[in-house]
C-alpha cells in the first residue's frame, strides 16, 4: 500500500509545528516542504518518477551559482518549482507529471510490473488559489471588566493608556486597583516618577513632611505605593508566566482576594483581572435592629456594615421611663423621649405641653387660697420647669411680694424682708436702727432709717460706692479715669463703668504691612499695632554673623496675618493661585495635563504627563489652517494660535461697512470697506438720521455717549413750526425765545393773506391769532358765497347729465399713482371741508410728489394752499376762501371710473364711426367688484339710525339672518351694508338684487333720499357705485325711453355757463327771464308703478331684436328724489321741442 503516504502527505503541510521560533523564521512559508521534508519523498507506485525530481537533497547541475559558490537547485514537487523564487505555473508535461500525483476517477486498473497507460487527456490543474489570512476577531463585549481584559489582551486589543501601545500576552504590566486600568510596568514606572503626577498636599507647621503620592492616569486618584513589581493579577506570584488556556498575566491560581463588600468569603475564581464578582453563597443570619425578627440572604446582599430593618414599631421604653419608642425599627439608641405632655412651672403661673425630654427635675409646690366662705384651701402641684419669670407672691404682709425667680412655693407664705423684726441695720449695715431713732418700726411699709454715711459698698471695678446710704442696688460706677484706648496709644478721661464695658477707640488708622507684603491694615485702633512695632524694631537690629538664620516665620501678629486670596494668574495662564496672599511669585501650577499637547496641525506632539501651561511645540510643517475666505493658504509653516497667517493677497468684491453698495476688486484681508455714502441710520434721539459717510455699525454720530448735534426740527407746542436749536432729546423743546420761521396770516374770511414771521413763545402768542382786515374784495366775495347758497348753486348743477367730473385731469393722475394714499388725504379734505370752525390745515412734511396732489387737490375744492417750510420738513398748509363752497360731491374714486368710462366709450365710438355703424355702447353692469352694500344719497336733512332701522326691518325676511350695519360717510351719504361673513360675495349681490326693489320704494316713500347699490371696502371707502354704470340723465332717462332724442334748447341765465356767472362783476343784477313761448305738450300718461313699466319696456326691449340696450329703470343717476314716474309721449315732427326738466315733473306728479 504505497498510495497511503501520498494521500497523507497534504494534510501534514498543515499541521502546525512544534519547533522553536527560531527555526521557523528560516522555513517560511514552506513549513514542512523545505529541504530535508519527509513530505517531498512520497509518491504514488504508478506515477513514473520525473527526471527533475531529486530525492534526498540531490541537486541538478546547473550553470549559474549563488555568491556562495553553490549551484542554485530548481525543485518541483506535485506542480510547484522551488528554486529560492516565487512559485510559477510550469508547461504542459511537469503539468501533466503534477495531476498524475492525484488519484483519478478514470484511471486505468494497475497492474504490476506494468508501465500505465495514458488513455484519457491530462486534465489542466487550476493554479492553487492562496490561503486567506486568519479572520481577526472583533474587540471584546463582554459584560464584565475581566472578561473584556483578558479577551483585549489576547487578541492584540488592549492599548497602554500611557503609550498607546497595545498590551500583549508576554509583557510586564501593572494594574490600577481603583479604575482597573492596565499599563505597561516601565510606563507606570516613569509616569509615578514624573513631576506632573505629584499630589500637592499641604505641610502643617511643624510636622514631618508627608509621603509623596501621585495620580493614576486612569481614574486621576492619588496613590501611595509606587509600581515596582510585576505581579498577576492576584498578586501572589511574582513574574509569572501563564501557561496555555489560562487568562493573559494570571497565575492560575485561586484568586482568594477580598471582596469589594467586605465578604467573609474569598474569590473563588483562577487569578483574573478586574474586580472580584458579587459572591454567591449564603450570608449568615443576621437580626434587624429591634431583634424581634431575623433573616438570611445571599451574601452579596447582605449588609455587613449597616445591619437592616424589619420596618415595625420599636416600642422600647424610653429613658423617662413612661413612654415607648413609636419610630420603625432603626439603628442606635432610642433618643430623647419627644413625647409632649402638659407641665406646670414651679411657681404655678405657666402651664404648657412640653417635650418630656425638656422637663427638668420634678419638685412639689404647696399654695393656700381663701375661698369665698372664708375656707382655707391648699393647692398642690407638681412643678417640671422654671418658667424664667419673677415669683411675684406677695409675701405674708400682703403688700411687698416675691422678687425671685420662679422657684418652688411653699403652703405658707413667706416673711417679709422688710419686716420690723428682720431689719436690724441701716441699708449700708453700718448703724444699728436704734443708733438712728427712738421710734421703731411697726410695720414693713415703715421707711428704713439712712445713716447719711457713704455707701462703701464694694463695686464690681474695685471702687467703693460713693452713694449715701440707700437701698436697693448701688448704681453703676460713676467715678472719672484715665482709660486707654484698645491700641494702648492714647488715654482719655471716661466714666469707669464706660471704659470696662468697652474700651475706647481712637481715631488713628493703622498702617502697618500685613505678612503678605502687598495690602496693609486699615483697622481703627488695632490691637496688635503695639506689637507689630516691637517686632519691627527687632528686625532692624544688626545681627552678627555667625548669628543663626532667622526663622521663616516672622512672628506676624493674628491682627496682621492677611486672609485675603491671593488671585494672582500663575504662569499657566488658565489657573488663578488660590492660596492666602503670600510674599514673593506664586508657585507653579499645581494642576497637570494628561493630554497629549500638539502643534495645530497635529504633527509635532508632546507626550503627558505634562505641567499645566506647557506651550505647543514649534513646527517644521507647513501650515494646514483654512483660510475663512476660502482662498488657498499663503505658504509658511505650522504656527500657535497667537499668530497671524499672511493677510489673504486676493481681489474680492465686498459689501461696504454700511451694507448699501457691493464693491468691486477690494482686497480679501481689508474689513474696513467704504462707498462714501451717507449712512442714515435713526440715531438714539430717536428722530434724527446719521448724516456721516459710510462707516462701522456703532459708530454714528451720537457714538460713545456722544449727544446728537443735528438741528431738533420737531414742531413747537405753541405754533407747530420746527425748532431750530440743537438736539435736546428726551427733553421737550425751549419755547422760552420767539419762534423765528415765517407763515402767512389771513383775514377772517381768508381772502386776505400776507408773510409775517410767527414770534410765538411761551409768554406771547407772537402772530398766529392775528388777522388782516378786511377790504371790498372780501364783501364782495362774502356777498357772493352767499348769493350762490341762496340759489342752491353748484358745480354739478350746469352740466348736463351725472357724468361730470369735478376734478382736474392732474389731480386724477396723481391719485390713480397711489389710490389708497389719495383715498386718505381725500377724508382729510372732506373733514376739513364739512367743519366750520376749522379755516386752516397743515399736512405733515411729504415729498414733492405728494405735494403737488395737495395742490391740485385742493384747487378742485377751492381752496388756497402753500408749501411752506424748507426740505426735510417741507409741508402744505390750505386755507379756506370765499371762492370754497362745498367739497365735490364725487369721491376720486368715482371720477377716476367714470374718466376711465369716458375714455373707453369714445374710443369705441371712433371705431364705430370708423365701420359706419352707429351703435350705442352701453357699460356693463356686472363689470367689476359684486355689490355688497346699499348707498342713499342726499340724504334728508336730521336722518336718523333709528328711523332707517325701523323702515329697513320690515324689508328683510324675519327667518333671514341678514341684517344692515349703518354708517353716516363724511361726505353725508349713508351706506347700509349687509353684515354676514358666512355668504360669499356672488350669493351677497344676488341677495342685494332682489331687495333692491323694496328698499328703494321705502327710501322714496318716506323721503330720505335716492338709494343704489354699491361697493365698500373694509375702510367704507366706495370703491363701485351702481350709477357709475349708467349713461345720460339718470331719471330722465328712465322716464323719456323710446322717445326721441333730447334736444337742450339755448336759455337764459346761468344754466348753460359756469355755475358762478351770475355772480361775475361789481354787483349783482337780477333780470327777469324773457316769456318763452308755450308750447303745448301732450297729455302725458303717468303710471302707478313706475319699476312695473320699467320692467314690461325692457321685456319688449328684449324681444325685439333691433332694439337698442337700454339702462335698468332703477338706476339711480343725478336725480334728488326717486318715486312714481311718468312717462312722455313722443313729440310731433312739426311741433318744437323743449328741453323737460324731469325732476319739476316728479313734483308736479307728486302734488
Amino acid at each position: 500500500m504505497e498510495a497511503t503516504p501520498a494521500i497523507a502527505a497534504p494534510q501534514q503541510q498543515h499541521i502546525p509545528s512544534r519547533e522553536p521560533a527560531t527555526s521557523n523564521r528560516h522555513r517560511g512559508r514552506g513549513q514542512g516542504r523545505g529541504r530535508g521534508g519527509s513530505s517531498l519523498h512520497f509518491r504514488p507506485a504508478s506515477v513514473v518518477p520525473n527526471q527533475q525530481h531529486v530525492p534526498n537533497g540531490a541537486a541538478h547541475t546547473d550553470s549559474s551559482a549563488d555568491e556562495s559558490g553553490r549551484p542554485q537547485q530548481n525543485r518541483t514537487v506535485n506542480g510547484r518549482q522551488f528554486g529560492g523564487q516565487l512559485t510559477q505555473e510550469q508547461s504542459s508535461t511537469p503539468t501533466t507529471n503534477a495531476n498524475a500525483t492525484h488519484l483519478q476517477a478514470d484511471a486505468v486498473v494497475f497492474v504490476p510490473g506494468q508501465a500505465p497507460a495514458n488513455t484519457a487527456a491530462p486534465r489542466q490543474q487550476q493554479p492553487r488559489q492562496p490561503r486567506p489570512p486568519p479572520k481577526r476577531p472583533p474587540k471584546s463585549q463582554a459584560p464584565d471588566i475581566a472578561t473584556r481584559t483578558h479577551e483585549d489582551i489576547d487578541n492584540g486589543y488592549y492599548e497602554c493608556a500611557i503609550c498607546t501601545v497595545e498590551v500583549q500576552r508576554k509583557a510586564k504590566v501593572w494594574a490600577c486597583h481603583t479604575c482597573w486600568t492596565v499599563f505597561h510596568l516601565s510606563c507606570i514606572k516613569k509616569w509615578s516618577t514624573n513631576e506632573g503626577s505629584t499630589v500637592t498636599r499641604q505641610q502643617a507647621e511643624g510636622d514631618a513632611a508627608p509621603p509623596r503620592q501621585w495620580r493614576c492616569p486612569g481614574c486621576n486618584l492619588p496613590k501611595d505605593e509606587l509600581p515596582s513589581n510585576y505581579t498577576c493579577w492576584c498578586g501572589k506570584e511574582f513574574e509569572p508566566r501563564a501557561p496555555s488556556g489560562v487568562p493573559p498575566h494570571s497565575c492560575g491560581q485561586t484568586c482568594g482576594r477580598e471582596r469589594a463588600r467586605k465578604c467573609p468569603h474569598p474569590c473563588e475564581l483562577t487569578c483574573h483581572a478586574g474586580p472580584c464578582p458579587p459572591c454567591s453563597h449564603m450570608g449568615p443570619t443576621v437580626m434587624c435592629f429591634c431583634g424581634k425578627h431575623e433573616t438570611t440572604k445571599r451574601c452579596s446582599e447582605t449588609d455587613y456594615d449597616d445591619g437592616w430593618s424589619c420596618g415595625e414599631v420599636c416600642g422600647e421604653v424610653m429613658p423617662c421611663g413612661e413612654h415607648t419608642h413609636e419610630e420603625a425599627c432603626h439603628e442606635g439608641l432610642c433618643g430623647a423621649c419627644e413625647v409632649r405632655v402638659p407641665a406646670r412651672c414651679y411657681c404655678g403661673q405657666t402651664e404648657k405641653a412640653l417635650m418630656c425630654c425638656d422637663r427638668g427635675e420634678e419638685m412639689e409646690s404647696h399654695r393656700c387660697h381663701v375661698a369665698g366662705d372664708d375656707e382655707l384651701l391648699t393647692e398642690s402641684w407638681t412643678g417640671a420647669f422654671d418658667c424664667g419669670s419673677t415669683c411675684g407672691r406677695p409675701f405674708d404682709c400682703g403688700v411687698h411680694a416675691c422678687e425671685k425667680a420662679c422657684h418652688v412655693q411653699n403652703t405658707e407664705a413667706s416673711r417679709c424682708p422688710h419686716s420690723p423684726d428682720l431689719v436690724t441695720h441701716c441699708s449700708c449695715g453700718k448703724t444699728p436702727l436704734s443708733d438712728l431713732t427712738d421710734k421703731a418700726r411697726e410695720s414693713c411699709e415703715d421707711p428704713i432709717p439712712s445713716c447719711r454715711q457713704p455707701c462703701g459698698k464694694l463695686l464690681s471695678c474695685g471702687h467703693r460706692c460713693p452713694a449715701i446710704c440707700h437701698t436697693g442696688n448701688c448704681p453703676s460706677c460713676r467715678q472719672v479715669i484715665d482709660i486707654k484706648c484698645r491700641c494702648g496709644r492714647t488715654s482719655s478721661k471716661s466714666i469707669c463703668h464706660q471704659g470696662h464695658e468697652e474700651p475706647p477707640q481712637c481715631m488713628r488708622v493703622c498702617r502697618t504691612t500685613l505678612n503678605c507684603g502687598r495690602h496693609a491694615c486699615d483697622e481703627r485702633c488695632c490691637t496688635g499695632e503695639k506689637k507689630a512695632a516691637e517686632r519691627q524694631s527687632v528686625k532692624r537690629k544688626q545681627r552678627p554673623l555667625h548669628a543663626a538664620p532667622r526663622a521663616v516665620d516672622d512672628g506676624f501678629e493674628p491682627e496682621h496675618i492677611c486672609t485675603r486670596q491671593c488671585g494672582k494668574l500663575l504662569k499657566c495662564g488658565q489657573h488663578y493661585c488660590e492660596e492666602l496672599c503670600h510674599k514673593g511669585a506664586c508657585g507653579t501650577c499645581r494642576e497637570a495635563v494628561f493630554d497629549e499637547v500638539s502643534c495645530h496641525c497635529g504633527r509635532t506632539v508632546l507626550q503627558p504627563p505634562l505641567p499645566c501651561g506647557t506651550k505647543p511645540p514649534p513646527c517644521r510643517w507647513p501650515c494646514t489652517r483654512p483660510k475663512a475666505c476660502g482662498h488657498p493658504q499663503v505658504a509658511h509653516n505650522c504656527h500657535e494660535d497667537n499668530e497671524a497667517c499672511p493677510k489673504c493677497p486676493f481681489l474680492v468684491e465686498k459689501q461696504c461697512m454700511c451694507g448699501k453698495h457691493t464693491l468691486k476688486n477690494q482686497p480679501c484681508w481689508l474689513q474696513d470697506v467704504r462707498c462714501g455714502g451717507v449712512c442714515g441710520k435713526r440715531l438714539r434721539c430717536g428722530y434724527h438720521h446719521c448724516r456721516q459717510l459710510c462707516h462701522r455699525p456703532g459708530s454714528c454720530e451720537d457714538a460713545n455717549g456722544q449727544p446728537c448735534q443735528q438741528p431738533c426740527g420737531k414742531p413747537k407746542k405753541v405754533c407747530g413750526h420746527p425748532d431750530e436749536s440743537l438736539c435736546h432729546s428726551p427733553f421737550s423743546c425751549q419755547e422760552d425765545k420767539p419762534c423765528l420761521s415765517k407763515m402767512f396770516i389771513t383775514c377772517a374770511c381768508q381772502a386776505q393773506k400776507q408773510e409775517v414771521r410767527c414770534g410765538a413763545s411761551k409768554s406771547s402768542d407772537g402772530n398766529i391769532n392775528k388777522t388782516l382786515p378786511c377790504n371790498e374784495d372780501c364783501a364782495k366775495m362774502e356777498r357772493n358765497r352767499k348769493l350762490a347758497l341762496a340759489l342752491n348753486i353748484d358745480q354739478s348743477t350746469h352740466v348736463e347729465g351725472g357724468d361730470h367730473v369735478p376734478y382736474s385731469v392732474e389731480t386724477l393722475s396723481l391719485f390713480a399713482q397711489k389710490p389708497k394714499w389719495g383715498q386718505t388725504q381725500e377724508r382729510e379734505f372732506r373733514v376739513f371741508a364739512t367743519s366750520s370752525d376749522e379755516k386752516r390745515l397743515r399736512f405733515k412734511p411729504m415729498k414733492s410728489q405728494e405735494r403737488a396732489f395737495i395742490h391740485a387737490l385742493a384747487e378742485d375744492f377751492g381752496l388756497d394752499s402753500e408749501s411752506m417750510d424748507p426740505e426735510p420738513h417741507r409741508h402744505v398748509m390750505v386755507w379756506k376762501t370765499p371762492r370754497f363752497v362745498s367739497a365735490p360731491s364725487k369721491t376720486l374714486a368715482e371720477a377716476l371710473r367714470i374718466r376711465k368710462a369716458q375714455t373707453s366709450a369714445v374710443t369705441s365710438a371712433n371705431g364705430s364711426d370708423n365701420e359706419g355703424a352707429s351703435k350705442v355702447v352701453k357699460a356693463s353692469n356686472t363689470t367689476g367688484e359684486p355689490y355688497n352694500s346699499f348707498l342713499i344719497s342726499n340724504p334728508r336733512f336730521g336722518l336718523t339710525v333709528d328711523e332707517l332701522r325701523s323702515d329697513l326691518k320690515d324689508v328683510v325676511h324675519p327667518g333671514s339672518s341678514l341684517t344692515f350695519d349703518i354708517e353716516f360717510l363724511p361726505s353725508e351719504e349713508v351706506v347700509l351694508k349687509i353684515s354676514n361673513p358666512t355668504i360669499t360675495a356672488q350669493s351677497l349681490q344676488q341677495t342685494l338684487l332682489g331687495l333692491r326693489p323694496a328698499v328703494a320704494a321705502v327710501v322714496a316713500s318716506k323721503g330720505y333720499g335716492t338709494a343704489q347699490l354699491c361697493t365698500t371696502d373694509s375702510s367704507l371707502n366706495i370703491l363701485r357705485r351702481e350709477s357709475d354704470e349708467l349713461s345720460g340723465d339718470g331719471w330722465s332717462k328712465v322716464a323719456a325711453k323710446r322717445a326721441a332724442p333730447k334736444i337742450v334748447t339755448q336759455t337764459g341765465g346761468f344754466r348753460g355757463s359756469n355755475s358762478f356767472a351770475a355772480l361775475s362783476g361789481n354787483k349783482v343784477t337780477f333780470a327777469k327771464k324773457k316769456p318763452e313761448k308755450a308750447v303745448k305738450p301732450k297729455k302725458e300718461v303717468v303710471v302707478d308703478d313706475w319699476e312695473e313699466a320699467e320692467t314690461v319696456e325692457e321685456e319688449k326691449e328684449r324681444r325685439s331684436p333691433g332694439s337698442m340696450p337700454e339702462q335698468r329703470a332703477d338706476d339711480v343717476g343725478s336725480s334728488t328724489i326717486e318715486v312714481k314716474a311718468s312717462t312722455v309721449t313722443e313729440p310731433q315732427p312739426n311741433e318744437p321741442v323743449e328741453a323737460l326738466d324731469w325732476a319739476d315733473q316728479v313734483e308736479q306728479s307728486l302734488s
